[in-house]
């Protein structure tokens, strides 16, 4: 009897550690990418789809979030439509979390829309440097960044930009750069443009916006990276 309790006694109490394991908080900033609730019936966002799956929509992922894990809680501060001069206004009122968090970020793609496409070097440098603005108040840590993804899939006759395919893709590129040197520094890169150049219709609608399955597509992106912190 002694024996055996002894040997059940490091499973117990391992168990006992992982559940007191504080849960992790992960904040969502920027724009219709992690805001995109009222583009689908269901009203769902990328960001809790991280902290809690939706089973009944999508079963492939049951078990595969925060929940699973030590639990987690969602700070949704992104905005559908916010370009990076928005950025700063969802700062308003964070503080830095007690306990483990992380921050995620998706911006650039209505800054392309609103004129970076035909950018000619100013325009990029003052999204950069604002961009770096943002990333210095953030007091959450680590930063995972997510690049631009392109809903015409590389496929230039699809351009509905009014800017010439070559410039506009050229600074496509340009902006996933910026994004990408951030979350080097800052974090990890949710590379939702290499992942969206291998979907299709269904992953959009309104264009360019996220459609249902392309909420839970973003999660798909960002999943290993939250669940690595957790």
């Amino acid at each position: 009897m002694l024996r055996r309790f002894l040997l059940a006694l490091p499973t117990a109490l391992g168990s006992g550690l992982a559940a007191s394991a504080p849960a992790l908080t992960v904040c969502t900033f920027g724009d219709s990418i992690l805001d995109c609730g009222h583009y689908n019936p269901q009203g769902v966002q990328p960001g809790q789809l991280l902290v809690r799956n939706d089973d009944a929509l999508f079963p492939d992922f049951r078990g595969q979030d925060l929940q699973a894990r030590h639990g987690g809680r969602l700070q949704h501060r992104a905005v559908d439509g916010a370009t990076v001069d928005g950025l700063q206004r969802q700062l308003q009122g964070v503080r830095p979390v007690a306990g483990p968090a992380v921050a995620m970020l998706t911006v650039g793609g209505n800054d392309l829309l609103r004129g970076l496409a035909a950018d000619t070097g100013a325009g990029m440098r003052a999204f950069e440097r604002t961009l770096q603005e943002f990333v210095r108040a953030l007091p959450v840590r680590p930063l995972l960044v997510g690049t631009v993804y392109d809903p015409t899939f590389g496929d230039d006759s699809r351009n509905f930009l009014g800017v010439e395919a070559r410039i506009a893709r050229a600074n496509h590129e340009r902006v996933n750069r910026i994004l990408a040197e951030v979350a080097t520094r800052e974090g990890a890169l949710a590379d939702l443009h290499a992942h969206f150049l291998h979907g299709d219709a269904s992953w959009f609608t309104h264009t360019i916006e996220p459609s249902l399955r392309g909420a839970s597509e973003v999660r798909r992106v960002f999943l290993p990276l939250v669940l690595g912190r957790a």
